[in-house]
């Protein structure tokens, strides 16, 4: 399994094997890349953290640290994961930020980021993404 992870100083997209993205978020993401996802999103840096279930004071105590949490760094990839999936499907990163902001009927007019905030929501995000692009989207 490959995935990708969005970093600034790197080109827009690099693949990594699953022990090293594994070993990544054990250690903690940089908390650079939070706000590498965040600009990449357009999202305002609070709304973006309540998404990913990071209080007010928590983001604080990470940017200090500068180093988040595996748990957030979980979450953090989880986003990645699904931004990078809605562009493929869609061919372009504004289209894609654009449907994963919105309610959609196929997640019961869910927002998918919301429903993303767990795996198993992210997982019906996926499947309707892959739906999409299939063609077998009802």
């Amino acid at each position: 399994m490959k995935t990708v992870i969005l970093e600034k100083k790197r080109p827009a997209e690099k693949v990594m094997h699953s022990t090293e993205l594994i070993q990544k978020i054990q250690k903690g993401l940089r908390f650079s890349e939070l706000k590498t996802l965040q600009d990449t999103l357009h999202l305002p840096f609070e709304q973006l953290a309540a998404k990913l279930c990071i209080s007010r004071s928590t983001l604080q105590r990470r940017k200090a640290a500068g180093r988040l949490s595996p748990d957030e760094s979980d979450r953090v990839i989880r986003f990645s994961r699904l931004l990078t999936h809605a562009t493929s499907v869609f061919g372009d990163l504004e289209r894609a930020r654009a449907w994963l902001k919105h309610p959609q009927v196929g997640l019961g007019g869910a927002i998918p980021l919301d429903y993303a905030s767990t795996e198993a929501g992210a997982r019906e995000v996926e499947n309707l993404l892959g739906r999409i692009d299939y063609s077998v989207y009802t």
